[in-house]
């Protein structure tokens, strides 16, 4: 198989044939694997394979997705739940004030790193009205393990209490702007106005390497602000990914605007 290695540096964009959620990204430095016929994912984002004989490989290092803004609507969406059979859409969830997204997968060690606390701030939160879905957009060719048998698998050893959905065709990620994971989304509804994100953030500070103690506070707080009527702040930190995610890194904000000071926030969850 042939190899093109094409180099973007500065303000360059990619070509306008790959989804939006990537084309319309600036770049620093960045690297991919693009071929122009079905997407799949690798090292815990997206990527695209098909059966032309050549590849474009773009390398760099950060790179700041604009795919989607505050205010954005919740595209809709119908996937399966591998556990159960059962097949959801955006409109499941119209009765609550307040729906958070997660882009997962099985493998990614940051999600890892995660699941537990996802599961246990989920079952707070689903008390108090949040609706929660996941979903998961990894490929079965490059990650066998993220698919829809071993998802139902991994749904039900975390005791999920959230539908845990399959995205096959990856339409719903690039809809939404996900390019890596974990992502998460949280959208607000206002009577009977569609969901608008209103934060689309970290979990908070903690990664498999910094020994940082998980705690959820960067999203907890904005729950909390989205469930009693409160605004929620624009300056928001990205859900970085990065050392074992590198790919999934480099869709991270070059220098991320600095997240509000809070001195203290006692987590209930």
């Amino acid at each position: 198989m042939a190899t093109v290695v094409v180099s973007l540096t500065g303000g360059a964009h990619l070509p306008s044939s790959l989804p939006r959620a990537l084309a319309a990204t600036s770049l620093s430095s960045f690297s991919t694997t693009w071929t122009p016929s079905k997407w799949i994912s690798s090292s815990c984002h997206f990527h695209q394979r098909g059966s032309h004989s050549k590849r474009m490989v773009v390398r760099a290092a950060r790179i700041e997705s604009k795919g989607v803004s505050l205010g954005f609507r919740a595209p809709d969406f119908e996937l399966t739940e591998p556990l159960t059979g059962k097949t959801w859409k955006l409109e499941d969830f119209e009765p609550y004030p307040a729906l958070l997204v997660m882009f997962i997968c099985n493998h990614c060690p940051f999600v890892i790193h995660l699941k537990k606390h996802i599961t246990k701030l989920s079952n707070f939160y689903i008390k108090k009205g949040l609706a929660v879905v996941a979903i998961s957009s990894n490929s079965v060719v490059t990650h066998p393990q993220d698919g829809p048998q071993l998802m139902a698998e991994d749904a039900k050893l975390h005791k999920y209490p959230f539908p845990y959905l399959y995205d096959e065709t990856q339409d719903v990620a690039r809809d939404f702007g996900a390019v890596c994971t974990p992502e998460f989304f949280l959208f607000k509804k206002d009577g009977r106005r569609p969901f608008e994100l209103i934060y689309h953030g970290q979990f908070d500070d903690s990664r498999p390497s910094n020994n940082m103690t998980v705690t959820g506070r960067d999203l907890s707080m904005a729950i909390d602000r989205v469930l009693s009527g409160q605004p929620v702040p624009s300056v928001q930190k990205p859900s970085g990914t990065h050392d074992k995610c590198a790919i999934a890194a480099q869709y991270q904000a070059i220098s991320p605007p600095p997240v509000q000071k809070v001195k203290t926030y006692s987590l209930r969850w």
